[in-house]
C-alpha cells in the first residue's frame, strides 16, 4: 500500500483550463498538426500562470483517440518538450475515446492526490479532419462472430438511433428543440463575453487564403431553427431521428488544464478555480454508449456520498442531443433545466473527441465564478464502445444562503 509523505488523501484543485477554438473538420485546421494545436494550450497555461515553475511540473497527460501521425509518438512527452517545458518533465499520451481528457485529469489528479505529484498538466487533442474516428483501426473479429457486441456499436450514430429507440419518449422533434436551445444558449454565451477569455488564438495557413488568427469556434450555428432543423436527412438509418443538427459535428481541437494538489497551488499563489469531489466510470452496452453517463454518474455520486439534488450546474457533452435528453429523464430534470449546460454544449461548439472533456470542466470552472450559491457541479459524458464518464467539483466561491 503506497503512504504518502504527509500520511493523508491531499485536495486536488484545477488551477486553470484554456482550449484552441474549436475547427471544423477540413476547416480553419486543415494544414495545422494536432501536436501544435497542443503546444499552444500548454504554452497559454504557463502564460496565463507565471507563478508556475515549470520546472515543477510532475507529469504531461495529454489523450488523444487516434494515436498515429501528429498525434502520435507519446503527445504528452513530444509535446512538452516543444512547448518549450524542461526536459525534466515527463509525459505520456492515454485514449479513453471521447472521455480521453476526463481520463487524464483523473489519472493525473489520482497521482497527485496519493502525492506521487504536486502539479500535472492534463489534457486531449483530435484532428478529426486529419485522423477520422476509427482510422488505422482492426476490430477483432470476435466481436462480431461471437455476439460480443451489436455490429451498430462500431456507428456512433447508429448507437445514438439505438438510444432513441430505448427511450421513445425522445422524439426527433424533442432532440430538435434541445438542438436549438443548444446553439441560442452558446450565441449568448459568446455574446456575453463568457467563452472567450479560455480560448487560445491560433495562427493557421489555409492554401488559398493564407495566414490567419483563429479566436472564436467554428462549428456554432447562431440563428438555427426547428423548420430548418426539420429539414435535414437521417444519415444513419432511413427515417431516423439523429441529424447533424441534433447531434455534434466531427470537429478539431485541444484542451488542457494545470492541477495541484491544494496546498501546493497554494504555496505557489495559484488560483483555485474547482477542488476534486470525485468521479466514476461505468460500462454499458456497447449499442447503447449514449446511456454511459447515467451509470457513471451514479457511481461517483454513491462514492462521494452526493446525491443528484446537490449538484447545482451540470456540464454534459452533447454528443448526441438524445443521449443527454436520456440523462435529463433518468435523473427527473427537465429539458431547458437552467442548471444543465447554461452556455450551450457540443451540438453548438464542436467534440474533437479526445479532447472535450477538459471544455466541459473549463466551463464548469468560468459557471461555478458566476454562481457562488451553488456548491457542486459535475461533468459528464458518453464514451465509444459502451461506457460513461462523470467527475464531480465543488466550488471553491461557494457561500452558504
Amino acid at each position: 500500500m503506497f503512504v504518502n509523505a504527509r500520511g493523508s488523501i491531499r485536495d486536488v484543485v484545477f488551477v486553470d483550463g484554456v482550449r484552441t477554438p474549436f475547427g471544423k473538420a477540413k476547416g480553419v485546421y486543415t494544414e495545422t498538426r494536432a501536436d501544435d494545436l497542443v503546444v499552444r494550450v500548454i504554452r497559454e497555461l504557463l502564460r496565463r500562470n507565471p507563478s508556475l515553475p515549470p520546472e515543477r511540473i510532475d507529469e504531461v497527460a495529454i489523450a488523444a483517440t487516434t494515436q498515429i501521425g501528429d498525434q502520435g509518438l507519446t503527445l504528452g512527452r513530444t509535446a512538452g518538450i516543444l512547448a518549450g517545458l524542461p526536459r525534466s518533465v515527463p509525459g505520456y499520451s492515454i485514449d479513453r475515446m471521447c472521455a480521453g481528457a476526463v481520463t487524464a485529469v483523473t489519472t493525473a489528479a489520482s497521482a497527485i492526490g496519493i502525492g506521487a505529484y504536486d502539479l500535472a498538466i492534463a489534457g486531449g487533442v483530435e484532428h478529426m479532419g486529419r485522423h477520422p474516428m476509427g482510422e488505422g483501426v482492426d476490430p477483432n473479429p470476435r466481436f462480431v462472430s461471437e455476439k460480443l457486441v451489436d455490429p451498430s456499436a462500431l456507428v456512433m450514430g447508429l448507437t445514438a438511433e439505438n438510444v432513441h429507440d430505448r427511450y421513445p419518449a425522445i422524439t426527433r422533434a424533442r432532440a430538435d428543440a434541445y438542438a436549438v436551445a443548444s446553439q441560442t444558449k452558446a450565441a449568448k454565451a459568446y455574446a456575453d463575453g463568457r467563452i472567450q477569455p479560455d480560448l487560445v488564438p491560433v495562427a493557421a495557413r489555409h492554401a488559398e487564403s493564407g495566414w490567419e488568427l483563429v479566436t472564436a469556434d467554428e462549428p456554432p450555428r447562431p440563428g438555427t431553427t426547428l423548420e430548418g432543423l426539420s429539414g435535414l436527412r437521417t444519415p444513419f438509418r432511413p427515417h431516423g431521428r439523429v441529424t447533424a443538427g441534433n447531434a455534434a459535428g466531427i470537429n478539431d481541437g485541444a484542451t488542457g488544464c494545470v492541477l495541484a494538489a491544494a496546498d501546493v497551488a497554494a504555496e505557489l499563489g495559484l488560483s483555485r478555480k474547482m477542488t476534486l469531489v470525485g468521479f466514476g466510470f461505468a460500462g454499458v452496452e456497447p449499442e447503447v454508449m449514449g446511456v454511459g453517463p447515467i451509470p457513471s454518474t451514479e457511481k461517483a455520486l454513491a462514492r462521494t456520498g452526493l446525491t443528484i439534488d446537490d449538484i447545482g450546474l451540470f456540464e454534459l457533452n452533447e454528443a448526441f442531443a438524445v443521449q443527454v435528453l436520456a440523462f435529463l429523464d433518468h435523473f427527473g430534470l427537465d429539458d431547458d433545466d437552467p442548471r444543465v449546460n447554461p452556455y450551450g454544449g457540443a451540438i453548438a461548439y464542436g467534440h474533437p473527441l479526445a479532447s472535450s472533456g477538459v471544455r466541459l470542466m473549463t466551463q464548469l470552472a468560468r459557471e461555478f465564478e458566476e454562481h457562488p450559491e451553488v456548491r457542486y457541479g459535475l461533468t459528464a459524458m458518453c464514451v465509444g464502445i459502451g461506457m460513461g464518464a462523470t467527475t464531480i467539483w465543488e466550488n471553491p466561491h461557494h457561500q452558504a444562503a
